[in-house]
């Protein structure tokens, strides 16, 4: 007896994982939770930024830890949004099926959602923020995810500014009062009524001739930003 044979991929394209109904109902709920939480949080901008004021350049890549993600979405939409009322922000999010569970929150944080990593569908994913951001978008990368090790910058995100000729404006935020979860970028969930620093590096950009000895220099030049105003 023949086996069935197997059906052939006929295009290139890959699709990430889409979220089951169980996962979008998790997502709307833990969205309520999260936005409830954040609504105590204190947020100060102890570095002033022309990218977090009024007339603020767009668009922008902002460049976030991945353990930071809780916070970012309560201080981008409050010093952000509003000065980028014509458009929006994206971010690139894992293809994976803990990707799909945080692209439908991200979803209801009106962020847009990119899926893909250096692993699976990267070029798309490369090719989709470049379109987002023509649109006027900005951009959000966790430049150590969504695998780590955490705080060591990928390349992905000097790739990008090189293909959009977009600023990378490295961005943390540190809490006094949290809980780290026990996972590899040991992620932080703010506690009721925690006061957060919001701490804005210089903007880098990567020139769109930069040879690849290059862009590892300014690979390890953004981390290092990132790892000055950043505070466990």
């Amino acid at each position: 007896m023949s086996s069935k044979p197997k059906t052939q991929r006929r295009s290139g394209v890959i699709v990430p994982h889409a979220p089951k109904w169980h996962q979008r109902l998790g997502a709307f709920l833990l969205f309520l939770s999260l936005r409830a939480l954040l609504a105590t949080v204190r947020c100060r901008l102890k570095t002033p930024s022309a990218y977090l004021a009024p007339n603020a350049p767009t668009p922008v890549i902002f460049c976030i830890w991945h353990n930071r993600l809780a916070t970012c979405v309560k201080v981008l939409d409050v010093h952000r949004r509003p000065h980028n009322a014509g458009a929006g922000m994206a971010a690139l999010i894992s293809a994976s099926k803990d990707g799909a569970f945080l692209a439908s929150i991200l979803e209801w944080f009106k962020v847009q959602p990119v899926r893909g990593s250096s692993s699976r569908r990267g070029a798309q994913a490369m090719l989709e923020m470049t379109t987002w951001a023509g649109r006027g978008y900005d951009l959000t990368i966790t430049p150590d995810g969504p695998r780590g090790p955490c705080y060591k910058n990928q390349d992905g995100i000097t790739s990008l500014a090189q293909l959009t000729g977009l600023p990378i404006v490295p961005v943390a935020f540190n809490l006094n009062w949290k809980i780290s979860v026990k996972s590899w970028d040991r992620f932080q969930i703010p506690l009721p009524f925690a006061r957060c620093e919001v701490c804005v590096g210089p903007a880098l950009r990567v020139p769109q001739n930069a040879s690849d000895a290059e862009r590892d220099t300014l690979r390890q030049e953004l981390q290092q930003r990132l790892m000055e105003i950043t505070r466990d």
